[in-house]
C-alpha cells in the first residue's frame, strides 16, 4: 500500500536536501576574478566574483537560502558582484543606487527582453515586462486602458463575491495550509475575473495549465525532456495560447468587464490596439504577474500577523469600520491606513517580484563598476530591501516604519521599490493593492489565526520568496462582532 506523505513533510525533505547539496557545493574552491577588465583610463572598477561549483555555479545556494547568499556577496564584494549559474555568469545588483541606475536606464544600455529570455522567455515571451524601449512604451499605452480606475472598480465588483465565498468556506482547524488556500482562491479569481471563465472544469484546466507554465520557468533542467517541469510548462503554454486565441473575436465584439475582454477592446489615445498574438502573450503574462505575486504578499502578511497579534487585532478593528460585502475602491484608498503600512512592510520583507533580469546591450557602468556588453544582470529587489544599511533591524516586522511621522531621512529613493521603477514600474500596482486588501478585509473579519511560537515557514523560491510548506496556521472562526482589543492607534501610512 502506498502512503501519501503530507505536503509539509515533502517540502521539509526537499529543502533539507537542497540545503545539504548547497553546503557541499559552496565548499568548492572557486577562484575570485573580475568579470571583465575595465577600459584603460575609465576609472571604473571591475565586477568581482567567482563561478562556484562547475556547471551549476551558485544556483544551489540561491535556491536554498537566497537572502543569506545575497548578503554574503554584498558583504564581500559590495553592491555589484557576479556569480555563476548553470552556464551563465550573472551580475548581481544590490542597493538603491544600483537598482536606480538599471531601472532608469538613461543610456538604454539594459534590455529586459534579452535579460528575461533565458529565464522565462519560452513561457512568457512578449509579455509586457519582457518588451523593450519604444515597443514597451506603445504596448503599455494600450494596456493602461485596462487598469484605469473605472476598470479597477469593475474588477473589484467581480472579485468581491468570490473572495467572500472562498474565505468564509475555509475551515476552523489547527493546521490550515494558508498559502495553498490563498493560491487556490487567486487561481479561481484569475479564471473568473481576469479571463471570464466559468468555475468548474474550465477554470480547473486553466489553473492547472497556468501552474505548469509558471513552474516551467523555474526548472533546473531546462530542456524539453518528457515528464520534466520544462516540458510540462511548454505544453501548458501551448494550450493556453489556443484557449485565448479562439475567443478573441467574440471578446472584441462583446461588452465583458473581465480583464481579457478589456484587453481585447483596449485602444491607446491614438486608436492603436493589440494584435491577436499580443493579447494572448499579455494575458498569459498578466495571469502570472497578478496571481503569483499577490499569493506571496497575502500569505506572508498573514504569517506576520499570526506572529504579531497586536497588529492583527488593530487591523481587524480597522476592517470593522466598513460593511463586510460592500468594500469599494474609495474605501480601500482612504480607510485602511494601518493595513497599508502592514502591506508595505510585508512587501519590503518578502518582495514578491524578488529578482528582475536585464542584459547589457552595450558597455556601461553601475555604481562605478564596469558592466560589459552581453552581461546578464540580476536586480535583487528582495535582498536590497533587507539590507541593514538602509533598514535598521531589517528582519523585524515593523509596520511603524511606514506610519505617518516616521523618519525616512536616511532612506534612499529606491530603498523601497517592490514594484520596480522607471518605465517598467509595475502597471498593476493599484490592482495588487486592491486585491490584497480585499482578501485581507474578509480574512480579518472572518477569522483570527496564530502560528506556533518560533515557527518560521520553510521558504522556496518562485517569483519571490515562497512558503514551501503551505504555511500551516491555526484558524479560529470569529463571532459576529470580532472586534475590540486593538492596541494600535491610527495616524495613517506614508504614501510612497
Amino acid at each position: 500500500m502506498t502512503v501519501a506523505l503530507p505536503a509539509e513533510t515533502i517540502a521539509s525533505a526537499k529543502l533539507q536536501l537542497q540545503s545539504a547539496a548547497a553546503a557541499v557545493a559552496s565548499r568548492y574552491p572557486s577562484q575570485v576574478e573580475p568579470l571583465a577588465a575595465p577600459p584603460p583610463g575609465s576609472g571604473l572598477k571591475p565586477v568581482m566574483g567567482n563561478y562556484g561549483f562547475p556547471v551549476l555555479g551558485h544556483i544551489l545556494d540561491t535556491i536554498a537560502d537566497p537572502l543569506d547568499f545575497a548578503r554574503r556577496r554584498y558583504d564581500r564584494y559590495g553592491p555589484v558582484s557576479w556569480a555563476g549559474g548553470i552556464g551563465f555568469r550573472v551580475v548581481q545588483l544590490l542597493g538603491p543606487e544600483a537598482l536606480e541606475t538599471v531601472w532608469i536606464n538613461k543610456d538604454k544600455a539594459f534590455s529586459s527582453t534579452r535579460g528575461w529570455a533565458p529565464v522565462i522567455g519560452p513561457f512568457f515571451h512578449r509579455g509586457i515586462m519582457l518588451l523593450d524601449f519604444e515597443e514597451h512604451r506603445d504596448h503599455r499605452r494600450i494596456m493602461q486602458q485596462a487598469f484605469t480606475r473605472s476598470a479597477l472598480e469593475g474588477y473589484l465588483d467581480l472579485m468581491r463575491p468570490g473572495i467572500a465565498r472562498t474565505v468564509r468556506g475555509w475551515p476552523t482547524t489547527r493546521r490550515f495550509p494558508l498559502y495553498d488556500g490563498v493560491k487556490k482562491l487567486l487561481l479561481d479569481q484569475a479564471a473568473e475575473v481576469f479571463v471570464g471563465a466559468r468555475l468548474g472544469a474550465e477554470s480547473d484546466r486553466l489553473s492547472e495549465d497556468f501552474h505548469h507554465t509558471v513552474y516551467g520557468g523555474q526548472a533546473i533542467i531546462r530542456a524539453d525532456v518528457p515528464g520534466g517541469a520544462w516540458a510540462r510548462g511548454l505544453r501548458a503554454r501551448e494550450r493556453l495560447e489556443r484557449y485565448f486565441a479562439v475567443q478573441i473575436p467574440a471578446r472584441r465584439a462583446g461588452a465583458g468587464t473581465d480583464l481579457f475582454s478589456m484587453l481585447c477592446r483596449s485602444r491607446s489615445e491614438d486608436g492603436d490596439r493589440f494584435a491577436d498574438e499580443d493579447i494572448v502573450n499579455h494575458m498569459i503574462f498578466l495571469l502570472m504577474a497578478a496571481h503569483d505575486t499577490s499569493a506571496i504578499a497575502i500569505s506572508m502578511l498573514a504569517y506576520e500577523l499570526g506572529r504579531h497579534r497586536d497588529w492583527q487585532q488593530a487591523l481587524r478593528d480597522e476592517a470593522h469600520t466598513e460593511p463586510a460585502d460592500e468594500l469599494g475602491l474609495d474605501a480601500i484608498d482612504r480607510n485602511y491606513p494601518l493595513l497599508d503600512c502592514a502591506f508595505k512592510e510585508t512587501l519590503r520583507m518578502y518582495a514578491p517580484a524578488g529578482t528582475l533580469f536585464r542584459q547589457a546591450i552595450k558597455d556601461t557602468e553601475v555604481a562605478g563598476h564596469y558592466i560589459p556588453r552581453k552581461a546578464q544582470v540580476a536586480i535583487n529587489v528582495y535582498a536590497s530591501m533587507r539590507l541593514a544599511d538602509w533598514w535598521p533591524e531589517p528582519d523585524r516586522f515593523n509596520p511603524d516604519r511606514f506610519t505617518a511621522g516616521a523618519d525616512f531621512g536616511a532612506v534612499g529613493r529606491y530603498a523601497f521599490a517592490p514594484f520596480g521603477g522607471g518605465v517598467h514600474k509595475c502597471l498593476g500596482q493599484q490592482f495588487a493593492d486592491m486585491n490584497v486588501k480585499a482578501v485581507m478585509h474578509q480574512l480579518l473579519r472572518t477569522f483570527e489565526w496564530t502560528v506556533p511560537k518560533g515557527y518560521h515557514p520553510r521558504m522556496g523560491w518562485g517569483t519571490g520568496p515562497t512558503p514551501a510548506d503551505g504555511l500551516p496556521v491555526s484558524m479560529r472562526r470569529l463571532g459576529i462582532s470580532g472586534g475590540g482589543g486593538g492596541s494600535r492607534g491610527g495616524g495613517g501610512c506614508v504614501r510612497w
